[in-house]
């Protein structure tokens, strides 16, 4: 966890276990007149005492992080600090996380590749009290309220899952064995194994080998077959 001082600007909260990656916002925000990068924390434990020290404006958190995810961070400052908006900066696909972020409680989802301004642009929206997310997340909050329209990607079967449960699905996808993703969500391989099975059976699959193909076809084409 690190800290840093700024006089005079709107104070940001950077959540990520990635070095370059937090470097490569810093120096991006730095830039930018009235923003400045109060403190850099790496998990959820740390970043929960960065906010309690720093009392940040904003938060920007990657979804992937060691021990309890992006998500539950969210929850847990909106219960402790429910005025604290959060956005969440990820590789994850948004048309699957955005909906799950936002009604998590936070303002804003950005993809990891989007362009810098994109990044600004939803910083100072959700400073300003609004909620940031894209055309194509927008479009389809939208056609889910339209009669008789089909689900997207987004949709049915995999909204079933928990959080934690999608997390690992996505982690199978790219071919993470048991022990790797217990290593990166820091959870026993046990804990794994019961979130394995507990996908199947939402899922209607019959075995472990269907979970892994199924997962696998969701992260490369996005779709998930019958």
């Amino acid at each position: 966890m690190k800290i840093f001082a700024v006089i005079n600007a709107k104070k940001i909260v950077l959540v990520d276990d990635h070095p370059l990656m937090n470097k490569g916002l810093r120096l991006l925000l730095s830039a930018q007149p009235g923003l400045s990068i109060c403190g850099v924390a790496g998990s959820v434990q740390e970043a929960i005492a960065l906010v309690e020290a720093e009392k940040p404006d904003l938060v920007i958190t990657d979804l992937t992080l060691p021990g309890r995810n992006g998500l539950e961070l969210i929850k847990d400052l909106g219960a402790s600090h429910p005025e604290l908006p959060v956005i969440v900066l990820s590789m994850h696909d948004e048309l699957l996380y955005a909906e799950r972020v936002l009604r998590a409680g936070g303002r804003g989802y950005v993809t990891k590749d989007a362009p810098p301004e994109h990044i600004v642009e939803a910083i100072h929206c959700v400073l300003g009290g609004g909620v940031f997310a894209s055309a194509a997340v927008t479009n389809q909050f939208l056609q889910a309220l339209v009669p008789g329209k089909s689900p997207g990607k987004a949709g049915f079967p995999l909204k079933r899952l928990t959080d934690r449960e999608l997390e690992v699905f996505e982690l199978i996808g790219l071919a993470k064995s048991t022990h790797a993703i217990a290593c990166q969500l820091g959870i026993s391989p046990r804990t794994v194994d019961v979130h394995r099975a507990h996908i199947r059976e939402k899922l209607g699959l019959e075995d472990g080998n269907a979970l892994t193909r199924h997962a696998i076809r969701w992260v490369e084409a996005g779709t998930i077959g019958s």
